[in-house]
């Protein structure tokens, strides 16, 4: 080949080359145009779609929609609540946005919100606890009570009757759809055995009510989110002491029942222990009339031969389940009990407690303070 042909071939192959480069250079500034364009139109989206999620839901409503904020609501919590009441439109966004301008301290109430409140107004009326409405019932559930008897309370004061009530905590599958929301129920509870499954874990409390009908759901529901919040505050206390939720509970259960203040709360409960590791019944009365059904003002030889799971005469251990419903006081108690020497206690006229570390001495104090 002359070098005239090889110089045309060169150049030709320049130009070619050099057309490649143009159509390369032109299809990557094509796709980086495209992606910057995405970019833009995204972000632009995501910035509308983030301060649409803020704005009210509808900036004419003024309907008061009625929120129940729970003692112990996570900001995760509250947020799922305001969404599902449609007080705000987006809980996730809410999150965020009470994370970056670090807003915490909400307070448990039931609140008034409209639709056209916008999120800083939510968010200050959850700090300053404005609940907007006055309760249009309120009932005191005290402590130690069986089921039956907080049936009779609000059976007394709201539009349903004890039987109605007690035919909703017994209903197999409404346990069964409420251990699927809260995991404060365990399996223990469908025990065959069991003579009523919520026994125990409806909350002693001073509940407010601002429907004229509340469901016996919802009411259930709220005594439920009560024990629970109280129960995971002390998990750790709980796994500590080698306790299911299901044992403390029920321990919980006797020593409310047996004590009348705090001081003997804790004594009381540290009597259970020694006789529990010492492999020794219980002899709780509570858990005779709970295994008899009714109460008693005084504890026959008849009535601690019942045959029950409950009854602490005839069981080793804990009974089989909770047979009141218990305080925070007495939870507490089960977890930090008083270390004695005493396996035996007995209450006198005048409700004193007294303590003593062997059989003999126990009944010593039976003849000295019970005649």
């Amino acid at each position: 080949m002359s070098k005239k042909n090889k110089d045309n071939k060169f150049k030709d192959n320049l130009i070619t080359r050099s057309e490649e480069a143009r159509k390369v250079r032109k299809i990557v500034s094509i796709i980086i145009l495209a992606l910057i364009v995405i970019f833009v139109i995204g972000g632009i989206s995501g910035y509308n779609y983030i301060r649409s999620a803020l704005e009210p839901v509808d900036a004419t409503s003024e309907e008061e929609i009625q929120v129940e904020i729970p003692l112990g609501s996570s900001s995760s919590t509250i947020a799922s609540i305001l969404e599902e009441n449609e007080v705000i439109k987006n809980g996730l966004i809410f999150r965020i946005y009470i994370k970056l301008n670090n807003e915490s301290e909400f307070q448990a109430g039931n609140y008034s919100f409209t639709q056209s409140m916008d999120v800083d107004e939510i968010i200050n009326n959850l700090k300053q606890g404005k609940v907007s409405l006055e309760p249009l019932y309120t009932i005191t559930i005290p402590e130690g009570l069986t089921i039956e008897q907080i049936a009779e309370i609000y059976a007394e004061k709201l539009h349903f009757t004890k039987e109605e009530f007690i035919e909703v905590v017994d209903d197999d599958d409404y346990i069964s759809e409420l251990m699927d929301k809260y995991s404060v129920l365990p399996e223990d509870i469908l025990n065959e055995e069991i003579y009523t499954p919520l026994e125990g874990y409806l909350y002693p409390a001073t509940y407010d009510f601002y429907e004229e009908e509340p469901s016996i759901p919802s009411i259930i529901e709220r005594m439920l989110m009560e024990t629970e919040n109280l129960i995971y505050q002390n998990l750790d206390a709980i796994e500590n002491k080698n306790l299911t939720i299901h044992e403390v509970a029920t321990f919980a259960s006797l020593v409310e029942k047996e004590a009348s203040n705090e001081e003997q709360r804790h004594e009381i409960a540290g009597v259970f222990y020694n006789r529990l590791e010492e492999g020794m019944p219980l002899q709780t009365d509570p858990t005779v009339a709970y295994a008899v059904g009714e109460h008693l003002e005084t504890t026959l030889y008849e009535h601690l031969e019942e045959e029950s799971p409950y009854n602490t005469y005839q069981v080793n251990g804990l009974p089989i389940g909770p047979i009141a419903n218990f305080s925070r006081s007495s939870l507490l108690a089960v977890l930090e009990p008083t270390d004695s020497d005493y396996f035996y206690f007995l209450h006198d006229s005048e409700g004193k407690i007294h303590y003593a570390e062997t059989l003999e001495e126990h009944n010593q104090n039976r003849d000295d303070f019970m005649n």
